[in-house]
């Protein structure tokens, strides 16, 4: 084993005198995290894992099968025995040697253990291979669990993977050989330095943890993040309307409005010049006013669809018109905002307003008949633990969707920049897509009630229709021409069910795009960097397998091939309109007001 390969403990005595340093300072930072955690605000304990039920049936049809297929059970048990036995032995012969190193290592690699010492050290390849045997056996024995239903087992074969993620020796000082190399390098410093970190983070969510994935002083809005020049023209108790100034001498004569989803803050859309949405829609040669919601408290507890719809879409709609003079608009709509403007439609179509040009959908879902990768918190007990929340606080904070978000992808965006921040001692990267993505808002508690129960759990729109506003909602009602993007790996929209639900829409004109990437980045993907290409297919009567096999593969963003589209449904070229008028006075210059407000803690 050469020096390289090993953690210096030599300290001299300066250095050990800064580590006893930085060690008491651990114990004044002990008092902020005791104190922190005795005033945490508390939240339905229903959301932090499963019923017990799951387990328990778990459990139970892991015995039933021990019973009656005893032989089965016994050779998985005694594979795992096996194993770490062996496993044992090859450690202990090799240090029998007299050769500190780890015996061959033939285990799956995996980007956690990128530290060369999780290969030649002896004690860390010990605990890796053993981690990972253990890990094979538990996924091995959920596996094997027979007489549960496929939805439930679904759940089960989730949650052990969430057991699994967080017992990871990465995940431990301990057994973290970067961590540790850090901490001796840095004479404790960056123990210190992530222990401040962790109780920044508690402060700042009052005893709930969440790991902060940007730094949030690098960016400010308005100067460096959501630059676009433009105006709030319009105002109300859901939202400010922006209008964003013309960079083209004419304009097509149809305006475009862009509705977000609420459950984050409109700029995804408006990052950064280079990769701002917003700006090449404009640069293009469009009107565009983009909708920027109000992040709800507890006083829009009783604020439902209705008034998302009433006060947000139809007065968004009208506002335009009025401040163009154009008697249509044409319209996207982003996530669940997709979802609303599908609702709108159909409203709009049985109150015989055609105000609605076009719709164009962001990544939404209209069919809910499968749940994909939500499907553990979208069952009874999670939802009733929401229910239980909203009616204490009057919102769904934005802390749960976060968390519910995050362990989604647990090792990306909970373990690995948690060891980074509290063990390691580093600031959060500058990201801005990160920094969007810390930036969640509340939702209204009745308005969060009726999309779970009755447009996810129940996926009334793409069935028996959904009730609303005195009408009777429908799909088939959605009748304007629609153009949908879904992107191929999207786990939070899967691009098979935005397709199903657009299959049953009751428009005649339908393009559908399929783009390479995910929720965002499959979204927020402009031409200039020539990165994801995306497919196309006419016919939408296909199954999506069929569709995606008969597609045609094209390179680089779809955003050009979706503003062909748009223009012919936009008129004739106009002089560019400036933001406002007469009867719009400018509010404020974008990114305005509401966008400023942090969800409450």
């Amino acid at each position: 084993m050469t020096t390289k390969d090993t953690v210096d403990t030599e300290i001299s005595g300066e250095n050990l005198e800064k580590l006893n340093e930085n060690l008491r300072k651990v114990e004044l930072l002990s008092k902020r995290l005791t104190d922190v955690m005795q005033n945490r605000t508390t939240h339905q304990k229903s959301l932090d894992g499963p019923d017990q039920a799951l387990f328990t049936q778990a459990a139970g049809a892991y015995w039933a099968e021990a019973t009656q297929n005893p032989a089965k059970v016994l050779e998985h048990q005694l594979d795992y025995w096996s194993k770490t036995v062996k496993h044992f032995v090859e450690a202990q012969q090799t240090l029998a040697k007299g050769k500190l190193e780890a015996p061959e290592d033939n285990s799956p690699k995996d980007r956690r253990f990128g530290n060369p010492l999780w290969e030649t050290h002896p004690y860390f390849n010990f605990v890796k291979q053993q981690y990972q045997i253990n890990a094979a056996a538990l996924a091995q024995a959920v596996e094997d669990v027979g007489d549960m239903e496929p939805l439930e087992k679904q759940r089960l074969t989730y949650f052990s993977r969430q057991i699994i993620d967080m017992m990871s020796p990465t995940n431990f000082l301990a057994t973290n050989p970067d961590a540790l190399e850090k901490a001796v390098a840095t004479e404790g410093e960056s123990l210190v330095t992530g222990l401040e970190n962790l109780i920044s983070d508690l402060e700042a969510n009052n005893g709930e943890l969440v790991v902060k994935l940007a730094d949030e002083n690098a960016f400010e809005l308005g100067r460096n993040i959501a630059t676009t020049p433009g105006k709030v023209v319009y105002r109300n108790r859901m939202m400010e309307l922006i209008q964003y100034e013309p960079t083209t001498k004419k304009v097509h004569a149809t305006p475009v409005i862009c509705f977000p989803p609420w459950i984050n803050k409109y700029y995804i859309l408006d990052l950064k010049a280079e990769n701002s949405f917003v700006k090449w829609v404009t640069d293009q040669g469009y009107t565009l006013f983009v909708v920027s919601w109000i992040n709800p408290d507890a006083t829009y507890a009783d604020i439902g669809l209705e008034e998302y719809i009433e006060e947000g879409y139809i007065t968004a709609v009208n506002e335009v018109k009025a401040i163009t003079g154009e008697e249509q608009v044409n319209t996207i709509g982003y996530c669940i905002a997709g979802t609303t403007l599908s609702l709108t439609l159909s409203l709009l179509k049985q109150r015989g307003d055609t105000s609605i040009k076009s719709a164009t959908f962001f990544t939404a879902l209209t069919d809910f008949s499968d749940q994909g990768e939500f499907t553990p918190f979208l069952q009874n007990d999670f939802i009733d633990g929401i229910e239980a929340e909203v009616d204490d606080k009057g919102v769904l904070p934005s802390i749960v969707m976060a968390r519910t978000f995050s362990f989604l992808r647990s090792n990306d965006l909970v373990y690995t920049p948690a060891i980074k921040s509290y063990m390691m001692g580093e600031t959060p990267p500058a990201f801005d897509l990160l920094y969007w993505n810390g930036d969640g808002a509340n939702l209204p508690g009745k308005m969060a009630m009726q999309y779970l129960r009755g447009l996810c759990q129940r996926n009334e729109l793409a069935t028996t229709g959904f009730d609303l506003m005195g009408h009777h909602l429908v799909l088939d009602e959605v009748d304007v021409p629609i153009c949908a993007i879904a992107c191929e790996s999207d786990h939070i929209a899967p691009w098979k069910d935005s397709y199903r639900g657009i299959q049953k829409m009751g428009a005649q004109s339908k393009t559908f795009i399929m783009t390479q990437s995910g929720h965002i980045a499959g979204i927020v993907n402009p031409p200039s960097k020539k990165k994801y290409g995306h497919y196309t297919n006419e016919d939408t009567t296909l199954s999506h397998e069929d569709w995606l096999e008969g597609a045609d593969f094209h390179e680089g963003s779809w955003w050009p091939r979706w503003e062909s589209w748009l223009k012919a449904l936009s008129g004739k070229q106009v002089p560019a309109r400036t933001p406002g008028d007469a009867a719009h006075p400018i509010l404020c210059d974008a990114p305005g007001t509401y966008v400023e407000g942090r969800a409450p803690k």
